[in-house]
């Protein structure tokens, strides 16, 4: 992660079990329950590597940061300004296991000051909960919420990390990025499944997600949005490895320009199937027809459309290196853009041990969003301006990181970030932010219940 999220070297002898995307808690009966795969999970695959999982841990620490941006404003005059920041940003975790039950809860307040452009300094907010309850022996509860309150995206845990790489349709659209102001988000999801047979299993699962500008000033040609959405499935376990199943999905996308409201709704019929060839590796693919109904603010007319829709993804989890890869083609929520789109979207991330003390990742995603309906027209600042129809997104970020003992570590990275949106006024004239960065941390792990 940006902000120096620390790697854990050691490894002990009671480390759980290496996780899949969407794992549940394992009891003596793991052999013949039934995972929830990937494409209907609404989980993130797993960021740590099957030798730094630990579980019923406190986990605590702080890290520093300084950096070098040659973008720091995003001015709409043309002209970038570049400034080091510097940032402390301390963490507080409990993870909590028990027969029946999984819990996270994270939080990470932030500070970041500004050399030059003190109007910029910052105060963030960063919450986490992950919850997983087993209501029976065959009936499981899950749920999760993350909040975030930040003036750069760059402070805010899991840009460009595995964080954010999931196997499903489900999920906000974060792929617009306003690099340097105010927002508020805030996601989640909750989910039910049942395995009412040794190879069959039934669930449902719905979907909420805000994005928020405080200061619209700050993000001419963004806007606030909203969406809402709704799964059911039914797999089927082939075998021990193999899963196939069906999904229908929902959506329910707003956007809220200066004038009026975009609202855009989806339904979608989906085919999956997942492969598991060995534990901590799942190969999944989905697909099938969308449909989605757009309303504009007049004059503008409503916008229907069938399109195909698909996605597939790849996950390895191993003791000294981790992968995540993921690509979907569906309508999703503009993050920030006037309406829904039509987003084609790619994300990969790469981690590697390379010593007992020196590891290194790379991180990256591309996303094509193409507006529904239009062209659309707003106001900002007394004048007027035609909407952009499409544009995309390049980001990466790559870091090298050197562990001192078992609490201190050293990180180096560098982050590049492209947006192509020649009609979004914040991004038009300043596209390109490169970040380069160093930080230090502390970190300590308190074992529970022993």
């Amino acid at each position: 992660m940006l902000m120096g999220v620390p790697l854990w070297s050691q490894v002990d002898n009671t480390t759980a079990p290496p996780a899949q995307a969407a794992t549940t808690v394992t009891t003596d009966d793991s052999d013949t329950r039934m995972q929830a795969p990937p494409p209907v999970s609404g989980q993130a695959y797993p960021v740590a590597l099957t030798s730094q999982e630990r579980s019923n841990y406190l986990r605590g620490g702080v890290v520093f940061t300084s950096a070098y941006s040659d973008n720091v404003l995003g001015s709409v005059a043309g002209q970038p300004v570049s400034d080091v920041s510097y940032s402390v940003a301390p963490t507080l975790a409990l993870d909590t296991t028990t027969p029946r039950e999984h819990l996270v809860l994270t939080y990470a307040p932030g500070y970041t000051f500004y050399q030059r452009t003190s109007g910029r300094n910052e105060a963030d907010q960063n919450a986490l909960i992950d919850f997983q309850y087993r209501l029976s022996a065959h009936v499981t509860f899950s749920a999760s919420d993350s909040f975030r309150k930040s003036s750069s995206v760059f402070n805010q845990p899991g840009f460009t990390s595995t964080g954010g790489i999931s196997g499903g349709a489900q999920g906000a659209n974060f792929s617009v990025i306003a690099p340097i102001a105010d927002s508020l988000s805030n996601s989640g999801n909750v989910g039910l499944t049942y395995q009412f047979s040794l190879n069959d299993m039934i669930g449902a699962s719905g979907t909420f997600s805000n994005l928020h500008y405080p200061d619209p000033a700050q993000v001419p040609g963004l806007f606030d949005s909203s969406s809402q959405a709704g799964l059911a499935f039914y797999s089927h376990r082939i075998s021990k490895t193999h899963y196939l199943g069906v999904t229908y999905e929902y959506q329910r996308l707003l956007a809220y320009p200066t004038v009026g409201r975009n609202e855009t709704q989806t339904h979608a019929a989906f085919l999956f199937y997942t492969v598991y060839p060995t534990k901590g590796f799942s190969f999944s693919l989905f697909g099938g027809p969308q449909r989605s109904d757009t309303v504009q603010p007049p004059p503008l007319l409503p916008v229907g459309q069938w399109k195909p829709a698909g996605g597939a993804s790849l996950n390895w989890q191993g003791h000294l290196n981790s992968f995540a890869l993921s690509y979907v083609h569906i309508v999703s929520g503009g993050g920030g853009l006037i309406g829904a789109v039509q987003m084609d979207s790619a994300t990969a991330s790469v981690r590697q041990q390379f010593t007992r003390f020196l590891s290194g990742s790379i991180a990256g995603g591309y996303a094509q969003n193409n507006v529904l309906g239009g062209p659309f027209a707003s106001t900002t600042g007394g004048g007027s301006f035609t909407v952009f129809t499409k544009g995309h997104s390049i980001s990466g970020t790559a870091s090298l990181q050197q562990q001192f003992g078992q609490h201190v570590a050293l990180q180096l990275g560098y982050t590049r970030l492209h947006q192509d949106y020649s009609n979004v006024a914040v991004l038009a004239l300043t596209p390109d932010t490169n970040r380069e960065f160093v930080s230090l941390s502390y970190q300590f792990s308190r074992a529970l219940g022993r």
